[in-house]
């Protein structure tokens, strides 16, 4: 999914984001990133079986050990370690998976969206999130969408 609509519909409709590959150094992406949608509101799930706790949140081993439903899944690794986080975002029931900039696995795509998910790849949530409700604008960046109005913001829960 690359087009404005679909994006903006997807941040819109998910709230709870697991985050695999979260990382508890605040100088990582990943870290910078989550930290970024947690303040607005969205839910972070961190995934990474190398901490008990990152962002004041429970840190879970893998996907499959989340006990709460989850909206999207946001991938921080290797390309060639997303198939079989795709097997387990299916599993979850998340309806969206998402691979951040770089991340690039063509067959992990098709699998998740053979299983009915929506798929973002080569993205950064946080950018998109700020490019397409207002984040970047008035910083003087070019977001590329063109509007005389502001989109309304999701509602922080």
């Amino acid at each position: 999914m690359d087009d404005i609509d679909g994006l903006r519909r997807v941040l819109l409709d998910c709230r709870s984001i697991a985050v695999v590959g979260l990382s508890a150094n605040w100088h990582r992406p990943s870290f910078f990133a989550a930290k970024y949608m947690q303040e607005r509101g969205y839910t972070i799930i961190p995934v990474n079986p190398a901490y008990d706790e990152i962002l004041g949140q429970k840190c879970y081993p893998s996907l499959r050990d989340i006990p709460v439903p989850v909206d999207m899944v946001d991938v921080f690794r290797k390309p060639a370690d997303v198939p079989p986080l795709a097997d387990d975002a299916l599993a979850i029931g998340a309806r969206v998976f998402w691979m951040q900039l770089g991340v690039i696995n063509e067959d992990a795509a098709r699998q998740a969206e053979a299983g009915g998910m929506q798929v973002v790849m080569d993205r950064c949530v946080k950018i998109e999130y700020a490019r397409l409700f207002g984040g970047l604008n008035w910083a003087g960046v070019n977001t590329g969408v063109i509007s005389a109005k502001r989109p309304i913001l999701p509602a922080s829960r």
